[in-house]
């Protein structure tokens, strides 16, 4: 009657303060599950989370029983808790979470998902002046500090045949491009299945020549690294919890500048095995250094399955907002299986479809392909970029993840907190489990 009965949905918390003799007060946390279901879980831990986040607070949970149910609560609340700031005298305090039950392995396997998606946002949250193509190479040097991981990078005229890469990159003369190959190879790994990861890392992006418009669109762009840090902490977490499957994780860093080197419209390039792109707007640049990773993935690697995950278009956001990331492929199977795992982490993902019809929007009169359509006869930007994406993957097993909407969050709340979410680590590291 007077708005403050209990519902218990989803997320609600009542804090019922208690007396102790001592004089110390207690906190009893009613928090709402609602129907029990995956997402009700995660929206509940997640409220456990905040309530405590910058807290010294140690808290005592009965919330779940079986060990899925654990690892969604656990995750999501330790990651509604992450705080990342450069605010000067600011001292980040950790709340402690125990569950009550026979969880403990399950607890040390989702701490690696968390600290593996905390590492992803650190690395996103980074602003560029620090964060570079150079910066991003040693961070992956840094980390792979496993036995069972190897790092090779690529810089100058190494990259002589990375014509996507080059022509993004060499526009920042200060800030050079890269290429990072991290493989992991398990012990007895010779059966295993191999996947190759293709991560978009454009640590940030002017739009060249295209320049972004308005100024708004480009305050964020630190972010479009974003698919870069995720494909490089999914294996780093593979390879810390042992996972019988062989990866290799492809990073393709570059800054997108405005200067005297940068690509123009109209440029023809050529890509890693010689296929040929007009260049059409300077401002699609991810898709131009994804070419040459999934071309080099093709011709060198043999992988089993080949997965690209980019903050590729403003398409995808438009169609799916924040929550969801679009897929394409043309496995329905590996579609099924990927957006179940999706649902049950929380990294949401909608299977979209790979338009034939559209791909006559790539064709150019001077080179092999345009490398986007022409936006005033075609919309559906994220499906003609998939497209594009796909003359470079050969016959392999393809996903094309882009993650522009999810990759970010425009406000601090469940999980996340605004600005990187870390989107797409726990998709992969629970769908690479199940190999």
């Amino acid at each position: 009657k007077n708005g403050s009965a209990v519902t218990g949905k989803a997320g609600e918390v009542i804090d019922i303060p208690v007396l102790q003799e001592s004089g110390e007060v207690v906190h009893i946390l009613l928090v709402g599950v609602g129907e029990s279901s995956n997402s009700h879980i995660r929206r509940a831990s997640a409220a456990i989370g905040r309530k405590v986040k910058a807290s010294k607070s140690s808290v005592l949970s009965l919330l779940v029983e079986s060990d899925s149910d654990a690892q969604l609560h656990f995750i999501s609340s330790a990651l509604a808790t992450y705080i990342w700031s450069q605010k000067s005298g600011t001292k980040s305090l950790t709340p402690e979470i125990t569950l009550v039950g026979d969880f403990a392995k399950v607890l040390e396997r989702s701490k690696v998902q968390v600290k593996s998606t905390w590492k992803a946002r650190d690395l996103i949250q980074t602003p560029s002046n620090i964060k570079n193509p150079v910066w991003m190479a040693a961070q992956a040097k840094s980390l792979a500090r496993d036995s069972t991981l190897s790092l090779k990078i690529k810089s100058g005229r190494q990259l002589a045949e990375f014509g996507g890469l080059s022509a993004i990159g060499n526009s920042s003369v200060k800030n050079p491009p890269r290429f990072v190959e991290l493989s992991y190879k398990p012990k007895g790994s010779k059966k295993a299945p191999h996947v190759v990861l293709v991560g978009k890392g454009i640590t940030f992006d002017t739009g060249g020549v295209s320049l972004k418009r308005p100024y708004e669109a480009m305050a964020p762009m630190k972010s479009d690294m974003a698919g870069a840090a995720v494909v490089l902490m999914a294996t780093i977490a593979a390879a810390e919890l042992k996972l019988n499957v062989r990866i290799t994780a492809l990073l393709m860093l570059a800054e997108n500048s405005l200067s005297g080197t940068s690509t123009r419209p109209s440029d023809v390039i050529t890509h890693y095995g010689g296929t040929t792109v007009e260049v059409i707007n300077t401002d699609a640049e991810g898709r131009l250094v994804l070419a040459d990773g999934l071309a080099y993935a093709d011709k060198n690697l043999d992988p089993d399955y080949l997965i690209d995950v980019a903050t590729l278009t403003g398409a995808a956001t438009l169609g799916l907002s924040r929550y969801y990331g679009a897929m394409y492929t043309r496995d329905n199977k590996l579609a099924r299986k990927l957006s179940d795992i999706g649902d049950y982490t929380g990294d949401q993902i909608w299977h979209m479809p790979l338009i034939d019809d559209y791909s006559v929007a790539l064709e150019s009169n001077i080179a092999d392909f345009n490398h986007t359509a022409d936006k005033f006869k075609f919309q559906g930007g994220s499906v003609t970029a998939a497209l594009f994406l796909e003359n470079f993957v050969g016959k392999r097993k393809w996903v094309h993840l882009d993650i522009a909407g999810p990759a970010r969050s425009e406000v601090d709340a469940g999980e996340n907190v605004k600005g990187g979410t870390g989107y797409g680590v726990r998709l992969l590291t629970q769908w690479l489990a199940t190999l």
